[in-house]
């Protein structure tokens, strides 16, 4: 997956959804990532995908990604 195409699926990132990635070739205990009240923090010159919670922001190797699941706002019936 490239930077661009990450991007794109984040999009959906508003601060009011929890994210999980999970990752190729980590170490067991770091093959996932769990953001709470994700938000996509829009591009910046350095062109790294960067994800916040508030408190902290996470840049993310899209290369690295082997998915990303992203709560939905409201439970589906």
């Amino acid at each position: 997956m490239t930077s661009e195409q990450l991007r794109q699926a984040l999009r959906e990132l508003d601060g009011e959804r929890e994210a999980l990635f999970a990752f190729f070739d980590m170490a067991e205990h770091s093959t996932s990532l769990v953001v709470k009240g994700a938000m996509l923090i829009p591009d910046e010159p350095d062109h790294m995908v960067k994800v916040t919670d508030g408190k902290h922001i996470y840049i993310i190797d899209a290369e690295g990604i082997a998915f990303v699941r992203i709560a939905l706002k409201t439970k589906l019936n």
